[in-house]
């Protein structure tokens, strides 16, 4: 059992030349140990002489940071005090590189795009406070950045420079670059919070790609530097409360550091936020869209609208609403034309260039199958400079139908779309505790912010983490007596939920609390605490649960409360006070009590809105239950590799969000998918990750392999998950 609660803190990660001095054999791990690290690091000093001891943990883990020689390496694997080598799961960010000019990003159209800045509404600009960035590095050269970057440290090579991955040092990064500037830019571009201190670790190298365990050290120094914000601008794919890099960030959070967290890009779906953000202790923050102009195809005789998907890497649709639509194939002069293409084996972008070089003013380029997809024309040496956007599979063949015909008459139109959540966004809740996740909501979509040598636009929940981030800066410069309790329940107080078409609130797992309001959270009157109602998993044939909230009036005035009478609904009711009143700079605590009849609703998640009031104000509270049990994934991340300093050991691992009798791990061929083997077998998987070791004799040939985990319930039902299993040679 021990080895399952301690087997992901050791990493074994290979250092750039240049940072070894010449060693091409140096490593680097950090492992977790048992007692007392200060002793250990005397005893390995003592006793190993030839390993350096970098670094010392002894505040979210007791851990040591060691370089040295595979071969030296080896040989303290038998010490008593090491708890378990084994690898951990990886996080990965996305990186799309293609920076603007400082005279570039002054023409670009103010509405296009989020410009971090404007999110404060405030008069404070998070002077004095410390922002710990934990991602890819960044560029602390980049002029909008170099005056508030303070320090840093790195957790890939362990040494004091969080430089960005550059080239030649491996795949180039920008990530981090990007979320520090959205916090506190200061230059050509503004952050939200423009006076604050920036802290960079680099937990993440080359292409992005880091362990959880460079995450934890990561919190650790920035813990020990004293911060006063984090942000963790990363994730994985496993839902559950209790994964290590969630521990470590509760651990932070106790010690009184606001830690804000990406939810991650996996939505739409329900169940997929993943770790870190599934912190119980964390803010975790989803990705709202901004307000902009959709462009689409209007033809008035047949009344047909044809949306227009722009392409990722492409310039905002800005054609005359006249210019003509014409078969990019049949035409040589595409001067002042639209080229109309078909998707096929030619890259997107090679099909853009060669309209642009042929004059076209934009490019539409037709599905080839029934879903649609975003698709690219990226390319940071020679971008396309017209508009490229992409229509499904049904509309293009209706244009390719329609262009030449004498009655069709096509015009470039533009809807005004609102702030909604963004469809990448992942969603809640929560398995195992059953928390709704994220907690709030902020820009997330074409976010304008620094990258090396120069500026660019990207989406992602990364860019809107940063937003909360800055805004907490704020409100650290505004309140710096204020707790993390405080800093939390004002936002959630004052986030107002977004809305659907038809003018009702958002699912609560989708939105959390809604879209964050910085000035409002900074000058809170009422502030609610435990606001999400979060009444878990309900099991037997009735039950009755009660939550108490706590309502703090920051007025000088006593004021009146009461919340709205729910709409009845079969099979469960509310217990409400309706009126009461808080005395001014007073806090009072209400008990909220749902009563659930299991065989009078329906299965699976139940959530919604209470509504409270005071004067004009109106606080909805979300709230969420699972009835017996719901569709959430039972088991995930199931990750595969070798044992950090053996050749002939692999080590499994895989997290469990229940009980599971039986799991089945079968290899097929990647491009037949015709069945190899059966990898391995797991039986009586507990809630939590489970882990145990294969030799290579075992494991089999070598190869790369689709891995479909199949999973046995309790119940003797089937649920099946696909991943990527690769055995080295």
């Amino acid at each position: 059992m021990r080895a399952l609660l301690v087997a992901f803190m050791f990493i074994v990660a290979l250092l750039p030349a240049a940072a070894v001095q010449g060693k091409e054999d140096v490593q680097s791990i950090i492992i977790e140990v048992e007692g007392d690290p200060r002793e250990h690091e005397e005893y390995l000093r003592t006793y190993h002489p030839f390993i350096e001891v970098v670094a010392v943990y002894d505040r979210l883990f007791k851990g040591l940071a060691l370089q040295g020689t595979k071969d030296k390496l080896k040989k303290i694997e038998a010490l008593h005090f090491i708890k378990a080598m084994h690898p951990v799961q990886a996080y990965e960010v996305p990186q799309t590189y293609q920076p603007m000019t400082v005279e570039e990003m002054k023409k670009l159209k103010k509405e296009d795009f989020v410009w971090p800045h404007a999110f404060n509404s405030t008069s404070y600009t998070g002077k004095g406070v410390k922002v710990a960035v934990i991602d890819t590095g960044i560029d602390y050269e980049h002029p909008d950045l170099k005056t508030n970057y303070q320090s840093g440290y790195d957790l890939v090579d362990l040494d004091d420079d969080p430089m960005e991955t550059l080239p030649g040092e491996g795949i180039p990064t920008s990530h981090g670059t990007h979320v520090a500037g959205i916090i506190a830019a200061d230059g050509d571009l503004k952050g939200v919070a423009p006076d604050a201190e920036i802290y960079a670790y680099r937990a993440l190298g080359p292409g992005g790609v880091g362990t959880s365990i460079q995450v934890i050290a990561a919190l650790e120094q920035a813990v020990e530097d004293g911060v006063d914000v984090i942000n963790l601008s990363l994730g994985n794919s496993v839902n559950g409360p209790d994964y290590p890099t969630s521990t470590a960030v509760n651990r932070a959070v106790e010690l009184g550091i606001p830690v804000v967290i990406a939810n991650g890009n996996s939505g739409p779906d329900l169940w997929t936020v993943g770790s870190p953000a599934t912190a119980a202790k964390a803010i975790s923050v989803g990705a709202s869209t901004h307000p902009r102009k959709i462009p689409y195809l209007y033809e008035s005789l047949h009344k047909k609208k044809i949306p227009l998907h722009i392409m990722h890497g492409s310039v905002s649709w800005d054609v005359h609403p006249s210019s003509p639509v014409v078969d990019g194939k049949k035409t040589s002069d595409l001067h002042g034309k639209i080229a109309l293409l078909s998707r096929g084996e030619v890259p997107f972008y090679e099909m853009a260039k060669k309209a642009e070089s042929l004059g076209a003013d934009a490019v539409i380029i037709a599905n080839n199958e029934e879903n649609m997809i975003q698709g690219s024309v990226q390319n940071a040496d020679d971008p396309v400079t017209i508009p490229v956007a992409m229509v499904t599979k049904e509309d293009g063949e209706w244009l390719f139908e329609n262009i030449e015909k004498k009655d069709t008459m096509l015009k470039t139109v533009y809807e005004n779309a609102d702030v909604t959540i963004a469809p990448f966004s992942s969603r809640g809740p929560v398995t195992v505790n059953w928390q709704i996740k994220p907690d709030i909501v902020a820009p997330g979509t074409n976010v304008l912010s620094t990258v090396p040598n120069g500026y660019q636009a990207l989406q992602g929940t990364s860019m809107a983490a940063p937003h909360v981030a800055g805004v907490i800066a704020l409100l650290k410069e505004a309140h710096p007596e204020w707790t993390v309790d405080e800093i939390y329940s004002a936002l959630e107080t004052t986030a107002i939920p977004l809305e659907t078409v038809d003018g009702e609130l958002m699912d609560p797992a989708v939105q959390g609390n809604g879209i964050v309001q910085a000035e409002e959270a900074a000058n809170a009157t009422t502030i609610i605490y435990n606001k999400k109602l979060e009444f878990g998993r309900i099991e037997q044939y009735r039950e009755e649960h009660t939550i108490e909230i706590d309502i703090e009036n920051r007025s000088n005035e006593d004021r009146e409360y009461r919340f709205h009478v729910p709409k009845k609904e079969k099979g469960f009711a509310w217990k409400l006070p309706m009126s009461f009143t808080v005395k001014k700079y007073e806090k009072k605590t209400v008990p909220i009590t749902l009563s659930v009849t299991t065989q009078q609703l329906e299965k699976g998640i139940h959530r919604g809105w209470l509504y409270l009031s005071e004067g004009d104000n109106t606080y909805p509270l979300p709230y969420l239950f699972i009835n017996e049990t719901a569709d959430y994934p039972k088991a995930m991340g199931f990750e595969f590799s070798l044992q950090p300093l053996s050749d002939d050991t692999f080590i499994y691992r895989m997290y469990a969000a229940e009980e599971i009798p039986k799991a089945e791990v079968d290899l097929y061929e990647p491009g037949t998918l015709v069945h190899v083997r059966t990898l391995l077998t797991m039986e009586d998987l507990h809630i939590g990750m489970n882990e145990g070791t294969i030799s290579r004799k075992d494991a089999g040939p070598p190869g790369s392999y689709i891995a479909i985990v199949r999973i046995t319930l309790a119940d003797g039902t089937e649920e099946i998950f696909e991943t990527k299993v690769h055995i080295p040679e």
